[in-house]
């Protein structure tokens, strides 16, 4: 186990998907209240995002601020688009997300409805919290594809020029040429970081988190691998939940959700930053 370090490095352990389903926002709320979590990111076209939800979320900062919040840019399916007109769609609803992997790359996505799309998800958020987001980031990180990330990045700097942006590309230290997702969101995150820098934009400098969440998984022995080298503000993505009917209905990876959230309550999550000379960062 790693040696003790006298000065912790300070990370963001953000959870994804707030709004996606009840247990999935009682959990990400249990966890910040615990200080297991420093950041959450809300799906605004999510079906679980009210004024309750909201509000419940919001309550965590009052007074001592507990989490960064951000938008979780939601570009696929099973979600429909909040803006009018926008294309493409299947029975009304976002692509799969391969497809609009596949669309941003051939340049068969509109970038004008893109932009009034990410706009409306921006503002809806700032509308429902009373503020702008603290950063921003995308589900099956849509937010690094192709067109997608030009249109992103300007809405971005015209509306929330303040906020960070999630780019995923991992710390040298965390590197394992056999993890093709990783080697993925490392090649879709250079173009992000070259754009973001040129408007700007701040970003986090290193990312972590991404597994196979289909597979039977011991998450005790896999969440000690994303701090390895793991720089000062470097962002580790988690998605913890408690399973309830609404999950079910929305989401096929239920169980991993259950682990994540049974690891990061554990009193085994709090000795494996330590020992790794890791402390959550305090949001300003």
């Amino acid at each position: 186990m790693p040696a003790v370090h006298n000065a912790p490095r300070h990370i963001w352990l953000c959870a994804d998907d707030y709004g996606l389903a009840p247990g999935v926002n009682a959990a990400i709320r249990e966890l910040i209240l615990r200080g297991r979590l420093n950041a959450t990111s809300v799906m605004m076209p999510a079906p679980h995002i009210n004024a309750e939800e909201v509000d419940a979320l919001e309550a965590l900062n009052a007074g001592e601020k507990r989490a960064a919040l951000g938008l979780h840019l939601t570009l696929t399916e099973p979600f429909q688009p909040m803006s009018a007109d926008f294309a493409p769609l299947r029975a009304g609803r976002f692509l799969p997300h391969q497809e609009m992997l596949r669309a941003g790359m051939t340049r068969r996505l509109n970038p004008e409805r893109l932009a009034i799309e990410i706009a409306t998800q921006l503002r809806a958020f700032a509308g429902a919290f009373g503020h702008l987001p603290d950063f921003l980031d995308g589900h099956h990180h849509v937010h690094l594809f192709p067109q997608v990330r030009d249109a992103f990045l300007k809405v971005v700097a015209e509306i929330a020029p303040n906020a960070w942006v999630r780019q995923c590309g991992r710390a040298r230290a965390g590197w394992r040429l056999r993890d093709r997702k990783g080697l993925v969101l490392d090649v879709l995150s250079l173009g992000l970081r070259r754009k973001a820098r040129r408007l700007g934009i701040a970003v986090n400098p290193a990312f972590a988190g991404a597994y196979d969440f289909g597979r039977e998984s011991d998450f005790a022995k896999i969440f000690p691998r994303f701090l390895a080298g793991l720089p000062e503000g470097g962002v580790v993505m988690c998605h913890p939940g408690f399973v309830d009917a609404a999950l079910e209905q929305l989401d096929s990876l239920t169980a991993p959700r259950a682990r994540e959230y049974a690891y990061f309550n554990s009193e085994e999550f709090p000795k494996i930053l330590a020992a790794h000379g890791v402390a959550l960062a305090r949001p300003a």
